[in-house]
């Protein structure tokens, strides 16, 4: 373990590792139960979806840990399974197979990008200041991720998220979470080791009197054999029903979602992890990405939506999670739960929100490396910072960051200051945009 993990060499040892992989594992565990929840909606068999779900998962995680040596998970992504469930099936007329198909293609459009130089340009290409404000973006993101599982932030509308506001605290899952907040925090602060993952058991035990922890009456073997309803069930022949237009803004919409998704999440954590190197790269992210676009087909082949880099992830990173030891351990854990799902759903939301809000704590420190008094900078970083959050999309937080600069160098006569890479990213998100909302 420490000549194929070289612990030793990232300061780290087998103990911390298991402990921050156990640790992002609760952190994510809710997306067993989620992911089948929305893409059943499509008509597709839901114990299918949540062994699909689980396996993918797993796949990711190894591939994540034997492949790059970080510590980073992987499982379909919220939002993409929403926009698989809702706009590529739902206002798009698409049906469920058709949309694996999509998924699929948009992971093999992905996996060249990641395995040409292209992908080493594109994260060598964005300067340091939105780097960090990626970090700080994330930061918040993932606080806000909590709070709203917890049910701290409730969001309100026809769409269930046209706006926000304070959830009743005094009682239930808000209330509990609010106690393991407290209650993690007094341990960071008394630099107890593993304060995250015993905040997170501790507050699972309170929760128990408080009808928040619910423990299941037995444990059932997960349907397994249903996969099958799901597996390779591609329809290539369909693709072209609705036309080249919607297709091509499906496919896009995807690969740069998931593309972004990922390297904000990794640029982001493992800059305030400490982990990149002296030209600001994370060392093994090249393949962090391969693994990330191959894990993407293989969802699509077993029947989910696109699986991503979660950035639950940074909560096992500040339990001290540095290789892909931590990786290994999340993902033999999905792989356990699907024979034991009732397991998994043993942590409620609101233990594991404590320990999303913590991180977004530490995240945000990235936003004191920002040169707030330059309008240039500040500007998209700001936006970066903000949209993240406020549309629940670290892509298009990074997408905003990315127009915003390009145009104010533009105008202010600085072109030569921004990348190649820049201007032909920030292109495909002004056409991503106009084709999605169009």
């Amino acid at each position: 373990m420490e000549k194929f993990f070289r612990l030793q060499e990232r300061n780290t040892n087998a103990r911390t590792e298991v402990i921050a992989g156990v640790t992002t594992f609760f952190a994510m565990a809710y997306i067993i139960f989620v992911n089948p929840n929305y893409l059943s909606a499509t008509g597709m068999d839901a114990t299918a979806v949540m062994v699909a779900t689980c396996l993918s998962s797993a796949i990711g995680c190894f591939l994540t840990a034997f492949i790059a040596n970080v510590p980073f998970a992987q499982a379909p992504g919220m939002g993409l399974n929403t926009f698989f469930a809702f706009t590529i099936c739902g206002s798009m007329g698409y049906t469920w197979q058709q949309a694996l198909t999509i998924v699929l293609i948009s992971g093999v459009l992905f996996l060249i990008i990641t395995v040409s130089p292209l992908r080493s340009k594109i994260i060598a290409s964005i300067p340091p200041f939105l780097k960090n404000a990626i970090s700080a973006g994330i930061g918040l993101f993932i606080c806000l991720v909590g709070m709203i599982g917890a049910g701290i932030v409730q969001c309100f509308g026809p769409d269930g998220g046209s706006y926000t506001d304070m959830g009743n605290i005094t009682h239930g899952a808000a209330l509990l979470a609010i106690i393991g907040l407290l209650v993690t925090a007094v341990l960071i602060a008394h630099q107890v080791k593993g304060a995250i993952f015993i905040g997170i058991i501790l507050t699972t035990i309170l929760g128990i009197p408080m009808g928040v922890t619910t423990l299941p009456d037995h444990f059932t073997l997960s349907g397994i054999g249903n996969i099958t309803q799901t597996m390779f069930r591609f329809d290539f022949g369909g693709l072209m029903s609705m036309g080249v237009l919607p297709l091509f803004t499906a496919v896009i919409s995807f690969a740069i979602v998931d593309m972004f998704d990922t390297v904000g999440t990794l640029i982001g954590t493992a800059s305030n992890a400490g982990m990149l190197d002296s030209e600001g790269n994370l060392p093994g992210g090249d393949r962090a990405l391969i693994a990330d676009a191959v894990a993407t087909c293989v969802g699509a082949c077993l029947g989910t939506s696109t699986v991503t880099t979660f950035v639950e992830s940074s909560t096992g990173i500040q339990e001290g999670g540095r290789t892909g030891l931590a990786s290994a351990v999340t993902g033999a854990l999905f792989l356990l739960a699907v024979l034991l799902a009732p397991m998994a759903g043993i942590i409620p939301s609101a233990a594991t929100a404590p320990a999303l809000i913590i991180v977004g704590v530490y995240m945000l420190k990235g936003a004191v490396n920002i040169d707030w008094t330059d309008f240039e900078t500040a500007l998209p970083c700001f936006l970066t910072i903000v949209m993240m959050p406020f549309a629940y999309s670290i892509s298009d937080g990074v997408g905003f960051g990315f127009i915003s600069y390009t145009v104010i160098k533009v105008c202010r006569g600085k072109a030569k200051e921004v990348p190649v890479l820049i201007y032909a990213l920030s292109v495909l998100f002004v056409l991503m945009y106009i084709l999605t909302f169009r």
